[in-house]
């Protein structure tokens, strides 16, 4: 079982350090997203369906982060919950 000092972390560290070391993962899921939409713009735009294609995806993409951001905010929630009715 770990050892009760490692669970205190989040009330005893600085926040500026805590901020940096939460920030890092989220910063780097946001990119990869984001170099997906862009590869997924160049192999649309080559194919058959051209700027039409590339037009359809631009479109939903501002509608999939929102639905993502949804099913974020209820996972998190969700989970935060959870673990609080244990």
């Amino acid at each position: 079982m770990e050892n009760q000092n490692d669970n205190k972390y989040l009330g005893q560290e600085k926040v500026s350090k805590l901020l940096f070391k939460f920030s890092i993962p989220c910063i780097l899921s946001l990119l990869i997203s984001s170099l997906y939409n862009i590869v997924d713009q160049i192999f649309v735009g080559n194919s058959s369906v051209g700027y039409l294609g590339n037009a359809a995806t631009t479109v939903v993409y501002p509608i999939t982060i929102i639905a993502v951001a949804f099913a974020w905010c209820f996972g998190d929630g969700s989970a935060a919950y959870l673990s609080l009715c244990q």
